[in-house]
């Protein structure tokens, strides 16, 4: 082979090389350097999914929630999992912020739900009439449209003071249920709707907050349409057995709900 044409292949090696280097070709995956910490509720713990860690106790969270899932997946360089059941923003401050740090790059959290009342909304609606559900609906709902969004913006800003550099994601929650399905019993459409649209408002709110903080919001309302409540595939436990399942994510909503929804963004 003559100089020149060594020279010249010498320069279309280097040339690619180079191009690869800087398309990150030769990197495994882009997330293997994040330093990852999940914060938030039950959504995140993964209350309802099962296969919950030992050292976990009553904060239940699982080797099949989403934060687990993709730390599993995509090998961060650290990965924290604090995320409790009954957590509400104000927990979350006090109590999960200390997982956060200056060199954390990656951060996940669902917060809200408990601030106005989950539990105690669709408790009232599953033993009390009609009109009382709707009616504890409308308080939440008033709850979301003013107390929420200043309690969402403190944890945000104490979330950006932990982790400056960090990508925040802020994960919704699903609607409940599929209007006009394939329940015969249990609420009625009215008690169905209200929820759904509680859970749209919310959503809404939760939305608003993180762009105002510069966080990434991403629904999983779209992952969870067909596979609400009456259904006919739920992927949301009904009112079950341990009760503490009940509303909240199976398995299957982790994994092919909350799971897709971060990934997307993360």
């Amino acid at each position: 082979m003559s100089a020149s044409v060594r020279s010249l292949w010498a320069s279309v090696l280097t040339l690619t090389m180079g191009a690869a280097a800087v398309l990150g070709l030769a990197q495994p995956a882009s997330a293997a350097g994040d330093a990852y910490v999940a914060l938030g509720d039950s959504y995140s713990s993964g209350v309802g999914a099962g296969s919950y860690t030992s050292d976990s106790g009553d904060c239940k969270r699982s080797t099949k929630a989403y934060p687990s899932l993709w730390a599993a997946a995509n090998a961060p360089s650290s990965f924290k999992f604090v995320a409790c059941s009954g957590a509400t923003t104000t927990s979350v401050s006090s109590g999960q912020l200390g997982a956060l740090a200056s060199s954390t790059t990656l951060v996940s959290v669902t917060a809200g739900g408990n601030d106005v009342g989950f539990a105690d909304v669709m408790q009232t609606c599953v033993l009390q009439s009609q009109a009382n559900c709707v009616s504890r609906v409308d308080t939440a709902v008033s709850q979301m449209q003013s107390s929420l969004p200043g309690k969402l913006d403190s944890l945000y800003g104490n979330i950006r003071a932990r982790a400056p550099q960090a990508h925040v994601v802020v994960l919704g929650y699903p609607r409940f249920y599929r209007l006009s399905g394939s329940c015969i019993a249990g609420l009625t459409e009215t008690e169905r709707s209200a929820i759904n649209n509680a859970s749209d408002v919310l959503n809404g709110v939760m939305a608003k907050q993180a762009a105002n903080a510069g966080f990434t919001f991403s629904s999983v309302v779209d992952e969870f349409t067909g596979h609400e409540l009456c259904s006919g595939d739920p992927w949301l436990h009904s009112v079950s057995v341990p009760i503490i399942n009940s509303y909240h994510p199976k398995a299957v909503g982790q994994s092919g709900g909350y799971l897709p929804a971060f990934r997307s963004v993360a």
